[in-house]
């Protein structure tokens, strides 16, 4: 008898358009390789990015495997499966520029880094927003909570957002500031893999429904 989870994954696996099913499958390839990697989701609106993280979300939580599913803001997290902020689920340091070498905090031996430990993928949507900080300070986490120097303990984490949209918001700072903070400028980015998702899901679905009249 099929459960909630085979039932999601199910119905909705066929719905993937080819972007969609090329980063879902190379998403899915590094997890069951396991594979460590920093992977990039470059996704504009529309392009159903929240649809293809749920989707992954499902099918490795249908394998009896843990996925923590975490975003930038609020809001973005209540569209995740099981989302929560990243400050909350991470215990990132309120000031991430006070310390050369900020950590997250989190202990060796409490639930939270259990978690971390075990988990196989952790998704961190609207990264985009975050400063670069946030991101090393969950890469000495991982490593030193797992006990694995490869990039980010050697779990898979999926960062997804737009740079188009969305900077880290520097209070007082100046564009240059900004730059500065943002992902693309930490020594790990040279490490990401990039993946793309370009189809307008909306004009997608309106042009199906055309050649069905």
């Amino acid at each position: 008898m099929m459960n909630e989870l085979d039932q999601y994954v199910l119905a909705n696996e066929p719905l993937l358009v080819i972007d969609q099913r090329a980063a879902y499958n190379a998403i899915l390839d590094r997890t069951n390789r396991k594979a460590d990697g920093i992977i990039f989701l470059d996704a504009a609106g529309e392009t159903g990015k929240t649809f293809v993280i749920n989707l992954l979300l499902a099918k490795i939580r249908q394998q009896s495997k843990i996925a923590i599913a975490v975003a930038s803001s609020g809001i973005a997290a209540t569209l995740l499966h099981g989302g929560r902020t990243a400050h909350s689920t991470l215990k990132l340091p309120l000031n991430l520029t006070h310390c050369e070498a900020p950590l997250c905090n989190i202990s060796k031996g409490t639930g939270e880094a259990k978690v971390l430990q075990e988990c196989e993928l952790i998704v961190w949507d609207e990264c985009t927003m975050s400063h670069r900080q946030a991101l090393e300070a969950l890469d000495r986490t991982l490593q030193d909570l797992r006990g694995n120097g490869k990039h980010m303990g050697g779990v898979v984490v999926l960062l997804a957002g737009d740079f188009r949209q969305t900077l880290p918001v520097i209070p007082k700072g100046t564009m240059a500031d900004e730059i500065k903070a943002c992902l693309k400028s930490s020594p790990l980015w040279k490490h990401v893999i990039p993946l793309g998702l370009k189809t307008n899901m909306r004009v997608h679905l309106q042009g199906d429904a055309s050649a069905g009249r």
